[in-house]
Protein backbone atom coordinates (compact mmCIF):
# COMPACT_ATOMS: atom_id res chain seq x y z
CA UNK A 1 0.00 0.00 0.00
CA UNK A 2 1.32 3.45 -0.88
CA UNK A 3 2.02 5.82 1.94
CA UNK A 4 2.92 9.48 2.12
CA UNK A 5 5.82 10.00 4.43
CA UNK A 6 5.36 12.81 6.88
CA UNK A 7 8.88 13.96 7.55
CA UNK A 8 9.78 16.67 9.96
CA UNK A 9 12.34 19.20 8.84
CA UNK A 10 14.81 17.58 11.24
CA UNK A 11 14.33 14.11 9.75
CA UNK A 12 14.77 15.41 6.22
CA UNK A 13 17.88 17.33 7.25
CA UNK A 14 19.27 14.22 8.92
CA UNK A 15 18.63 12.21 5.76
CA UNK A 16 20.23 14.92 3.62
CA UNK A 17 23.24 15.05 5.92
CA UNK A 18 23.69 11.31 5.45
CA UNK A 19 23.99 11.96 1.70
CA UNK A 20 26.63 14.68 2.08
CA UNK A 21 30.16 14.23 0.82
CA UNK A 22 32.69 13.33 3.55
CA UNK A 23 34.01 16.93 3.57
CA UNK A 24 30.50 18.35 3.93
CA UNK A 25 29.71 15.83 6.66
CA UNK A 26 32.84 16.81 8.62
CA UNK A 27 31.88 20.48 8.29
CA UNK A 28 28.38 19.65 9.51
CA UNK A 29 29.74 17.71 12.49
CA UNK A 30 32.07 20.61 13.34
CA UNK A 31 29.05 22.88 13.53
CA UNK A 32 29.76 24.73 10.29
CA UNK A 33 26.72 25.68 8.26
CA UNK A 34 27.18 23.32 5.33
CA UNK A 35 24.17 23.88 3.07
CA UNK A 36 22.28 20.78 2.09
CA UNK A 37 20.30 20.37 -1.11
CA UNK A 38 17.11 19.74 0.85
CA UNK A 39 17.43 22.26 3.68
CA UNK A 40 15.96 25.34 2.01
CA UNK A 41 12.98 23.62 0.43
CA UNK A 42 11.97 21.81 3.62
CA UNK A 43 11.64 25.17 5.35
CA UNK A 44 9.65 26.45 2.36
CA UNK A 45 6.11 25.10 2.95
CA UNK A 46 6.87 21.38 2.82
CA UNK A 47 6.32 19.55 0.49
CA UNK A 48 5.44 22.17 -2.13
CA UNK A 49 8.65 24.16 -1.82
CA UNK A 50 10.64 20.98 -2.48
CA UNK A 51 8.49 19.90 -5.42
CA UNK A 52 8.85 23.39 -6.94
CA UNK A 53 12.61 23.40 -6.30
CA UNK A 54 12.83 20.11 -8.20
CA UNK A 55 10.34 20.95 -10.98
CA UNK A 56 11.30 24.55 -11.78
CA UNK A 57 14.28 25.44 -9.58
CA UNK A 58 11.75 27.17 -7.35
CA UNK A 59 10.61 29.64 -10.03
CA UNK A 60 6.87 29.94 -9.43
CA UNK A 61 6.49 31.94 -12.67
CA UNK A 62 8.44 29.54 -14.91
CA UNK A 63 7.50 29.49 -18.59
CA UNK A 64 10.37 27.85 -20.43
CA UNK A 65 8.41 26.98 -23.56
CA UNK A 66 8.24 23.25 -22.80
CA UNK A 67 4.43 23.20 -22.42
CA UNK A 68 4.55 23.10 -18.61
CA UNK A 69 4.02 26.20 -16.49
CA UNK A 70 4.57 27.60 -13.03
CA UNK A 71 6.53 26.42 -10.04
CA UNK A 72 4.93 22.99 -10.08
CA UNK A 73 5.12 22.69 -13.88
CA UNK A 74 1.44 22.23 -14.68
CA UNK A 75 0.50 20.87 -18.09
CA UNK A 76 -2.13 23.27 -19.45
CA UNK A 77 -4.97 20.70 -19.67
CA UNK A 78 -4.32 19.73 -16.02
CA UNK A 79 -4.37 23.39 -14.96
CA UNK A 80 -7.69 23.85 -16.76
CA UNK A 81 -9.28 20.59 -15.53
CA UNK A 82 -8.53 21.30 -11.87
CA UNK A 83 -9.85 24.85 -11.83
CA UNK A 84 -6.69 26.84 -12.39
CA UNK A 85 -8.37 29.22 -14.83
CA UNK A 86 -10.35 30.76 -11.99
CA UNK A 87 -6.98 32.25 -10.94
CA UNK A 88 -5.10 32.81 -14.21
CA UNK A 89 -5.06 31.50 -17.76
CA UNK A 90 -1.76 29.65 -17.13
CA UNK A 91 -0.07 28.49 -13.94
CA UNK A 92 2.96 30.75 -14.41
CA UNK A 93 0.61 33.76 -14.24
CA UNK A 94 -0.93 32.63 -10.93
CA UNK A 95 0.44 33.22 -7.46
CA UNK A 96 2.30 30.57 -5.54
CA UNK A 97 -0.71 30.10 -3.21
CA UNK A 98 -3.05 29.68 -6.17
CA UNK A 99 -0.75 27.10 -7.75
CA UNK A 100 -0.62 25.16 -4.49
CA UNK A 101 -4.43 25.23 -4.21
CA UNK A 102 -4.72 23.69 -7.69
CA UNK A 103 -1.93 21.22 -6.88
CA UNK A 104 -3.84 20.03 -3.82
CA UNK A 105 -6.85 19.29 -6.04
CA UNK A 106 -4.60 17.38 -8.46
CA UNK A 107 -3.05 15.50 -5.54
CA UNK A 108 -6.46 14.28 -4.34
CA UNK A 109 -7.20 12.70 -7.73
CA UNK A 110 -3.85 11.81 -9.31
CA UNK A 111 -1.72 11.44 -6.22
CA UNK A 112 1.97 12.24 -6.16
CA UNK A 113 2.32 10.51 -9.53
CA UNK A 114 1.41 13.88 -11.07
CA UNK A 115 5.01 14.83 -10.20
CA UNK A 116 6.70 11.45 -10.76
CA UNK A 117 10.39 12.35 -10.64
CA UNK A 118 10.23 14.96 -7.92
CA UNK A 119 7.81 13.06 -5.67
CA UNK A 120 10.11 10.05 -5.84
CA UNK A 121 13.07 12.25 -4.92
CA UNK A 122 11.34 13.26 -1.67
CA UNK A 123 9.66 9.92 -0.88
CA UNK A 124 6.10 11.10 -1.59
CA UNK A 125 3.58 8.59 -2.88
CA UNK A 126 -0.13 7.77 -2.98
CA UNK A 127 -3.15 10.06 -2.94
CA UNK A 128 -3.55 12.74 -0.31
CA UNK A 129 -5.98 15.37 0.90
CA UNK A 130 -5.09 18.64 2.58
CA UNK A 131 -7.59 19.43 5.35
CA UNK A 132 -9.76 22.45 4.55
CA UNK A 133 -11.84 24.54 6.93
CA UNK A 134 -14.99 22.60 7.85
CA UNK A 135 -13.60 19.16 6.90
CA UNK A 136 -14.36 16.18 9.10
CA UNK A 137 -12.97 12.67 8.78
CA UNK A 138 -16.47 11.40 7.98
CA UNK A 139 -16.95 13.91 5.17
CA UNK A 140 -13.50 13.23 3.72
CA UNK A 141 -14.06 9.46 3.90
CA UNK A 142 -17.41 9.83 2.09
CA UNK A 143 -15.98 12.19 -0.55
CA UNK A 144 -13.21 9.74 -1.44
CA UNK A 145 -15.23 6.52 -0.86
CA UNK A 146 -12.74 5.35 1.74
CA UNK A 147 -13.23 1.66 2.46
CA UNK A 148 -13.71 1.36 6.22
CA UNK A 149 -14.99 4.96 6.50
CA UNK A 150 -13.63 7.60 8.82
CA UNK A 151 -12.15 4.94 11.11
CA UNK A 152 -9.85 3.67 8.34
CA UNK A 153 -8.92 7.24 7.41
CA UNK A 154 -8.11 7.97 11.05
CA UNK A 155 -6.08 4.77 11.44
CA UNK A 156 -4.00 5.70 8.38
CA UNK A 157 -3.36 9.21 9.71
CA UNK A 158 -3.38 8.94 13.49
CA UNK A 159 0.25 10.07 13.73
CA UNK A 160 -0.56 13.42 12.08
CA UNK A 161 -4.07 13.89 13.52
CA UNK A 162 -3.32 13.01 17.11
CA UNK A 163 -5.43 11.33 19.78
CA UNK A 164 -8.71 13.10 18.96
CA UNK A 165 -10.16 12.26 15.52
CA UNK A 166 -12.57 15.19 15.87
CA UNK A 167 -9.76 17.78 15.91
CA UNK A 168 -8.45 18.26 12.40
CA UNK A 169 -6.02 21.09 11.79
CA UNK A 170 -6.51 23.03 8.56
CA UNK A 171 -3.54 22.43 6.27
CA UNK A 172 -2.76 18.93 7.56
CA UNK A 173 -1.95 16.55 4.73
CA UNK A 174 -3.81 13.25 5.11
CA UNK A 175 -2.97 10.04 3.28
CA UNK A 176 -5.99 8.62 1.50
CA UNK A 177 -6.00 4.83 1.99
Amino acid sequence: MSMIRYWTAGAVLAAATALLSPAQARAEEAGAAAPTPVEACVKDQWPWGCVAACESSGDWHANTGNGFYGGLQFWQPTWDEFGGRRYARRADLATRAQQITVAEAVLRVQGWGAWPVCSKRYGLSGRAHVVQRGDTLSAIARRFATKGGWQALYAANRSVIGADPNRLMVGTMLRLP
